[in-house]
C-alpha cells in the first residue's frame, strides 16, 4: 500500500514540473476560468492552454464544468492550491536564505 501511494505521489508531482501549469493553477487560485480567459491572462496560444489544462484534467487537478460552448475550469479540490502555496513559501525562504548569503559573501 505505500509503494504504491508513493507512486501515486511521484506522478501527480510531475504533472508540476511545468512552469506554464503552474502558472494555470495560480490563475484558477481566483475562480474558475474558459481556456480563452486563461489563454489571454497567460499571454499563450489557447491550443497550448488546452494541452496544459487536459493534462491537470486527467490527473485530476481541475474540474471542468459547462455552460452552453464553453467550458470553465476550476481547482478540483482547494488542497492542492495549498501545497502550491507552501511550496511557494518555501522557495520564497530559500531565495531570502541565499540572499542573505551573498549580502554576507559581498561586504568580506
Amino acid at each position: 500500500m505505500d509503494q504504491k501511494v508513493y507512486e501515486m505521489h511521484a506522478e501527480i508531482c510531475k504533472i508540476f514540473t511545468s512552469p506554464k501549469r503552474l502558472e494555470i493553477i495560480d490563475n484558477l487560485r481566483e475562480g474558475e476560468r474558459s481556456v480563452s480567459q486563461l489563454s489571454e491572462s497567460l499571454k499563450t496560444s489557447q491550443s497550448n492552454v488546452s494541452q496544459h489544462l487536459a493534462i491537470l484534467r486527467e490527473k485530476g487537478v481541475i474540474a471542468p464544468r459547462k455552460e452552453g460552448s464553453t467550458t470553465y475550469y476550476r481547482i478540483a479540490n482547494p488542497k492542492i492550491l495549498d501545497a502550491c502555496r507552501l511550496m511557494r513559501e518555501v522557495l520564497f525562504e530559500r531565495l531570502e536564505k541565499d540572499r542573505k548569503i551573498a549580502e554576507s559573501a559581498a561586504k568580506r
